[in-house]
């Protein structure tokens, strides 16, 4: 079994032993991904990113710990295969931004 089906399972059993799959459907996960990945962002406000990351590494870790969570249970909800997307994805990005265009370039695609 993969590493992301055993955290997948282990978040399952956590949640389900607590009887919340009743309010975990993808539209409410989403929002609360959203609102997780927020909170990460808030430890970066009035900071630059070294001070951030020197003072608040701990919490960083948990508030990524939570973004994952919360992905991992909205893909399980949704039937998503993770590690199928993200190949799928980076292919698309590879066509989107080759490298000898994109290589040390902060531009969008479609300004490339």
């Amino acid at each position: 079994m993969n590493e992301i089906k055993q955290l997948t399972k282990l978040i399952l059993k956590f949640r389900n032993d607590r009887d919340w799959q009743q309010f975990h459907n993808p539209k409410d996960l989403a929002l609360s991904l959203s609102l997780e990945a927020s909170e990460l962002l808030e430890l970066f406000q009035w900071k630059t990113s070294e001070e951030a990351v020197e003072k608040d590494l701990g919490k960083m870790k948990d508030e990524l710990a939570d973004v994952i969570t919360y992905a991992l249970l909205f893909a399980n909800e949704t039937g998503i295969d993770v590690l199928s997307a993200v190949k799928q994805k980076m292919m698309k990005n590879d066509e989107k931004y080759p490298v000898e265009k994109a290589f040390g370039v902060n531009e969008k695609y479609n300004e490339l």
